[in-house]
């Protein structure tokens, strides 16, 4: 029996790539490769320099705390224009407000001066403590004051003008601590107004700066 023939594969005319231009892609392909992790790498770098100096102006940024008087609430409040004398009691609040930074402040035991015209008047003691990250701590007190260690002083006219005003003063030492690695000494101070009013024998004003 005759075998069946079958008509030949008709010869490949079609483009045949080179080894040269498959060399050439490939370097091509490892072109674009390296442009995409530099571009990545660029990136990230400008990522990291953009957290870096939020965190160093917010997070790592250290401000001063506050050193304050707070809510007054007078006792008792006698004067005599005549003498002139006074004698008063009051309740107040120390606060050490720390809320504007991310790490708390601890700070060394200090005093705060009350005075009258820059003659001092009572001394009270403010122990050491820590204010917390982003927070105040609020010290109730009794302070007691008086005119005997005054002379030569302008308190007759101030009460008959109706207003005795008085001055609080102080300092407090400390550090704040940064996520546990950055200490740095922060030291506030205290400068507060106190307006009494002499009729009504009560607090008139406060206002500290």
């Amino acid at each position: 029996m005759a075998e069946k023939a079958y008509p030949a594969a008709p010869a490949n005319h079609g483009y045949q790539r080179s080894d040269a231009e498959s060399l050439e892609n490939a370097d091509e392909l490892k072109r674009k490769k390296k442009i995409k992790l530099a571009i990545y790498i660029t990136i990230f770098v400008v990522f990291q320099i953009i957290v870096i100096t939020t965190m160093s102006l917010t997070v790592m940024k250290v401000k001063t705390p506050r050193f304050r008087l707070g809510n007054i609430n007078v006792q008792s409040f006698e004067s005599v224009q005549a003498t002139p004398s006074f004698d008063t009691k009051f309740t107040t609040q120390i606060k050490i407000k720390n809320s504007a930074n991310w790490g708390s402040y601890k700070f060394n035991a200090a005093n705060i001066t009350f005075q009258y015209q820059g003659a001092t008047l009572a001394v009270i003691d403010v122990a050491k403590g820590k204010a917390g990250w982003l927070s105040t701590i609020k010290r109730n007190a009794e302070v007691s004051l008086n005119s005997t260690a005054l002379t030569n002083s302008n308190l007759g006219s101030d009460l008959s003008s109706g207003v005795l005003t008085l001055n609080s003063v102080g300092r407090l030492n400390g550090k704040v601590a940064i996520m546990f690695i950055m200490k740095k000494k922060k030291a506030t101070n205290m400068n507060c107004t106190i307006a009494f009013d002499v009729a009504t024998k009560n607090l008139r004003s406060l206002q500290c700066k």
